[in-house]
């Protein structure tokens, strides 16, 4: 009885802020309103002047059973609407539809109306719906600040493609409600247990190459890719070994991890670990070549120019693919050109169940930044994820991990 009426109320107890934009989108909030209440969740809304031409405030109290705010008092006795108190209550604050407007102003930190201090001061996660006019949603300043609130961790529901109130037909349109809410549930969904038992390592960070003791060869990564995906596994139930180069990054709760530097340590520390593993996730930024010889002494600057021979270090992946029998391989790709005919080879020749791609040529994707735009690869095709915070495409690529495990 208690599971069934979980699956009937997935968002039972929960407390949703939802906040309403000016757009022509704000009539689907009242459906919104609903299925949130219907799933269990406790509703207050927030709207912004203009909100109130769209919808009116009394539909929106009626469905949500709570006084809609709209100032930042009320004008008739002078009680304060407290947008400190509002971000503090909410366990998730929706806003949908957000407009243009609303999300240029979200990315640049105005707080002119009370839907934005509460998204200043909100410490739940925010979700935003954008709904605007396709060339408004493909305009640069748009993606920007998308691309802006992605990076400090706002979850977006891509809008869908099909017919605009401006009578064109094209990507903009808010997604419907039951998009929303289900989105809203899952990201509030006490992750079940799903990969206890099982054994996972997950390599992270670049190595550092040594030339003499002061200098190195290494790259750009900041491991902040992999640490999310070794978070998001041990929260998921797994025994997770992070295998990690040089980082600033905090140990994820639930990780045990073991620290190397170059691309030989690295080697040694997975295959070690894979022996008792039941997969790994090989997102390290490896060097594929290191110094043939390590000066004892700090190289001196001369007349002349100066060669360092180079040679090939042993490939991690390639090792852990012809030893994988039963288990699972996840690659990563990351590539500047030809992206995806790089990524298929890699694929066959390394064993991978699926391989993780990304390129340098997407805005807001590849090193050091917090967001990610991806491309999940196997062998019977492809799904092109859109700009997500790193944290979730760590989620997406633990999904399809726990789907293989329980083929």
């Amino acid at each position: 009885m208690a599971s069934a009426q979980a699956a009937s109320a997935p968002l039972a107890g929960r407390r949703i802020l939802l906040g309403i934009t000016g757009s022509i989108a704000a009539y689907k909030a009242a459906m919104l309103c609903r299925l949130l209440k219907t799933a269990g969740a406790e509703v207050r809304v927030v709207m912004t002047p203009l909100a109130k031409q769209f919808i009116t405030p009394l539909t929106m109290a009626t469905l949500s059973k709570n006084p809609i705010l709209v100032e930042f008092f009320n004008p008739e006795n002078g009680a304060w609407n407290s947008h400190v108190s509002l971000g503090e209550w909410a366990d998730c604050y929706l806003i949908a539809p957000a407009t243009a407007n609303t999300l240029a102003k979200m990315a640049t930190g105005v707080a002119d109306n009370l839907l934005l201090t509460t998204y200043l001061s909100a410490r739940c996660p925010v979700v935003v719906a954008p709904a605007m006019d396709l060339d408004m949603y493909a305009h640069p300043a748009t993606q920007q600040n998308l691309r802006t609130l992605a990076g400090r961790g706002v979850r977006i529901v891509e809008p869908a493609e099909g017919e605009l109130a401006s009578g064109l037909t094209g990507k903009g349109r808010m997604a419907e409600p039951a998009e929303i809410a289900g989105f809203v549930a899952d990201l509030l969904d006490e992750k079940k247990k799903t990969l206890a038992g099982k054994r996972l390592i997950v390599t992270a960070g670049a190595t550092i190459e040594a030339i003499d003791p002061v200098r190195f060869i290494s790259n750009h990564s900041s491991g902040k890719m992999g640490y999310a995906i070794a978070g998001e596994l041990a929260a998921r139930g797994a025994s997770v070994t992070l295998v990690s180069g040089r980082t600033a990054l905090p140990v994820p709760p639930g990780v045990d991890r073991v620290d190397v530097l170059s691309a030989d340590d690295m080697y040694e520390a997975t295959v070690k670990a894979f022996d008792e593993a039941d997969g790994a996730v090989m997102c390290a930024a490896v060097a594929d070549y290191t110094p043939e010889t390590v000066s004892d002494t700090k190289l001196k600057k001369g007349d002349g120019e100066l060669f360092i021979r180079l040679r090939r270090t042993r490939d991690i992946a390639a090792e852990l693919g012809s030893r994988k029998g039963n288990r699972l391989l996840v690659g990563f790709a990351l590539e500047t050109n030809d992206e995806e005919a790089h990524a298929q080879l890699k694929l066959e020749k390394k064993n991978f169940d699926f391989i993780v791609l990304n390129s340098l040529r997407d805005a807001g994707a590849g090193f050091r930044g917090d967001t990610n735009k991806v491309t999940l690869i196997d062998r019977s095709g492809r799904e092109e994820l859109p700009l997500m915070s790193k944290r979730e495409v760590a989620a997406r690529i633990a999904d399809r991990i726990e789907h293989l495990f329980t083929r």
